[in-house]
Order: C-alpha cells, then structure tokens, then sequence
C-alpha cells in the first residue's frame, strides 16, 4: 500500500480539502503571504474535481484537449493564518454558464474564515480559446451546483 495524499471530502455541496501552513507559505513575521491564499484556493478546486472523477491530466490527454484559465478572482481578507495552523479549503461549484464555471471558496480554521474567493474559470482550447467544458466534466459537477439548470 503506498500513501497518498488526501483529496479531501464532500460535505452536502462543499468540498473539504484539509491544508498545513508550512515555514515556506509564510512571511517573516509567521503570517501566512497573501500570494499563498491562491494557491490553496487552487487546490481546493483542482481536488473538488479529482474528488469528482475529473483529473486535469485526463482533460490535457481526452478526445478533445482541454484546459482552464481564471478569468476572475475576487478575494477578501478578514484574518491572517500562521504558520503550523490547520486549515480548510472550502469549495463550492456554483454554475456552468458557456465556458465559464462560477466557484465559490473559503479557507477557514476550526470554523472561522480568513479568507473568501469568487471564482471564474474558463475553460479553453489548448490554443487559449475559450470553449464549451466537455459533456463528462459538465455531467460529473452537475449534481454539485447550486441550481442544476444552470449547467451546460
């Protein structure tokens, strides 16, 4: 049996991705920098779709070779996280309008937030033109969105 890492669990439409502040995510004073709030939140998002069946390798290598950009990102800050904590990637897929995937996320501590994210990816062409998402990945997030007539 080999270890793996976790991809988190689902609890009703949110993912939960468990994250550790390491020395190297935080600024001199312990305090985790700013920059690293993203990418925890891409973690969430990348593992909410392994967690779903959907790996980004298998969207490169598919029938029809996909990809995503973020578009937007919207964040507010409300309390620093410091090295050591144990955090919570909180992840909500919301809509799939066109190309787009609406996604909302919180990076918690025992309950609280430090942080919240408003996502817009696009998924592209592997030129970087926009496209429609692949009908598996549009079929395996469907019973995550907040309202599933907004898929497709």
């Amino acid at each position: 049996m080999t270890d793996q890492p976790t991809v988190g669990r689902f609890d009703g439409r949110a993912h939960l991705l468990p994250v550790r502040v390491y020395y190297e995510d935080t600024d001199f004073t312990g305090v985790v920098y700013h920059a690293n709030y993203v990418r925890y939140f891409e973690r969430g998002r990348s593992d909410f779709l392994r967690a779903i069946g959907i790996g980004h390798a298998q969207l490169l290598e598919g029938e029809a070779p996909m990809a995503f950009v973020i578009a937007e990102m919207k964040l507010h800050f409300v309390r620093p996280a410091r090295i050591d904590d144990a955090l919570t990637v909180r992840t909500t897929y919301d809509a799939v309008k066109g190309p787009r995937l609406m996604i909302s996320q919180v990076i918690e501590r025992d309950g609280d937030t430090l942080c919240r994210a408003e996502v817009t990816a696009v998924c592209i062409h592997l030129d970087g033109r926009p496209r429609r998402p692949t009908k598996a990945l549009v079929e395996a997030v469907a019973p995550w969105l907040a309202n599933t007539g907004d898929a497709g």
